[in-house]
């Protein structure tokens, strides 16, 4: 596999993955297969949950559906970006990564993919097993999550297959359950947002933003078989940017109307009239997102065993997230959001800076591809900056980071941060900056 992407012309309707890494890369989605495809992702039972958290964090229905837009707008700007890692190079994201890192150092962020991806996909077993046990009862949880599983690694095994399925069937399903979701919702009332979970605008953003660049990792995973490099860029940002904040606005326009909350906002859509029905749909779609994310831990699992054929890895991932999804609970949501976030946005944004500005859409992916410390410091730089800004709630993690935040406070002559600065943003633009500052020192160290 080199920088190069290799373009085949083959038959789009039958062309699938490589079975090993090292293998050419089939180019067969034009900008229409992309944007379906994370339109699709983009539209999770997720997205209601998430805005519904967005909602209480902000307080307002207005506030929230601004950082909704907000966050959304900067979480699809980042996946965007990383989408071309894939088209340009024909790689996947993690091997992609080898561009900054080199082969061994992109081996760090690649465990860290594998370990958030078991668990996405295991929380989105849970998610659709908890959904279809609001229609049908709890007696029948382990049936969905057992069925959720085995669809969800069967279209792993077959992702380009799959991808066809979601555009041509879908895509139409879910947009009519979800026009109708939203005409009841707002025919309901608009009533006060409770008070007594407010943090505030800025890390409702953070948390928008969180979700969204929580594929930022899986994006060249898809768009590596990408027919150029405008449609990977705007049909990933555009198809889940747009779909994000839709169901992200779902969440909060719920809140506000059916006085719900983060932990009974899809009970209180199961409860409209044919609500049901309508959720039943998105349930069904919603086994794609755990598809998505047991192939992409595939795909991040090539980057350390490339020669073992990917079905099979795909199937042990299932089985693993299935397995979990019996017996794990969807608690610390929140918190696990802020801490992928606080991880993954600087080091895609490092990746970004570095991919466009620093080695001009030349990286070198190949088994020969050596460490660059310059993207290392920035990446750490960016992801203390992070930490600083918003430390979280995770136990035995940000007492740490609190205790250092308030140090740095007690020196500026300061007891709090200040209400403007978000994590997100922040992080972005200080691991930019220094990617690119970092980027040209290095360049000018080795002409000298």
């Amino acid at each position: 596999m080199t920088s190069t992407a290799v373009r085949n012309s083959g038959d789009s309707a039958k062309a699938e993955a490589p079975l090993v890494l090292t293998t050419d890369t089939p180019r067969t989605l034009g900008f229409f297969d992309q944007f379906t495809l994370w339109g699709n992702l983009g539209i999770s039972l997720f997205g209601p949950v998430t805005g519904a958290l967005v909602a209480a964090y902000t307080g307002s229905l207005v506030k929230g559906l601004l950082a909704v837009l907000v966050g959304c707008t900067l979480g699809a700007l980042v996946l965007g970006g990383a989408a071309v890692f894939g088209s340009q190079t024909g790689a996947p994201a993690m091997a992609a990564l080898r561009g900054i890192f080199g082969r061994r150092g992109s081996l760090a962020p690649t465990v860290l993919n594998i370990a958030q991806n078991v668990g996405w996909a295991t929380m989105e077993i849970i998610v659709i097993s908890q959904a279809a046990v609001a229609i049908t009862g709890e007696r029948w949880r382990w049936v969905f999550v057992l069925l959720a599983g085995a669809i969800a690694t069967t279209m792993a095994v077959r992702p380009l297959g799959s991808v066809r399925v979601l555009r041509k069937f879908m895509v139409w399903l879910v947009l009519a359950a979800s026009v109708y979701l939203f005409v009841q919702v707002l025919g309901k009332p608009v009533q006060d947002i409770p008070q007594d979970g407010v943090f505030g605008f800025w890390p409702g953003v953070d948390l928008a933003a969180a979700g969204v660049v929580s594929f930022a990792p899986l994006a060249a995973d898809y768009t590596r078989h990408s027919k150029s490099n405008k449609a990977a860029f705007l049909g990933s940002s555009l198809g889940y940017g747009l779909a994000a904040i839709a169901y992200f606005t779902l969440g909060v326009l719920a809140v506000a109307t059916l006085q719900t909350d983060s932990e009974g906002v899809i009970t209180a859509l199961v409860t409209l009239p044919a609500g049901a029905i309508a959720l039943f749909v998105l349930l069904v779609d919603e086994v794609d997102e755990a598809y998505a994310n047991v192939y992409s831990t595939t795909m991040a699992a090539h980057n350390i065993i490339g020669h073992i054929d990917r079905r099979w890895i795909s199937i042990a991932i299932g089985v693993l997230a299935t397995t979990l999804a019996l017996f794990v609970d969807l608690g610390n949501y929140t918190q696990f959001l802020y801490l992928i976030g606080s991880v993954f946005i600087p080091l895609f944004a490092v990746a970004i800076a570095d991919f466009f500005v620093v080695s001009k859409m030349n990286w070198d992916v190949s088994d020969a591809a050596r460490f660059r410390w310059q993207p290392a410091v920035a990446w750490l730089i960016g992801f203390v900056t992070y930490q600083l800004v918003n430390p979280g709630t995770v136990t035995g993690w940000s007492a740490f980071w609190v205790d250092l935040q308030a140090r740095l406070l007690d020196l500026a002559g300061t007891d709090a941060v200040p209400g403007w600065l978000g994590a997100t943003y922040t992080s972005i633009v200080i691991s930019m900056l220094a990617a690119i500052l970092l980027g040209k020192l290095g360049a000018r160290t080795v002409r000298a």
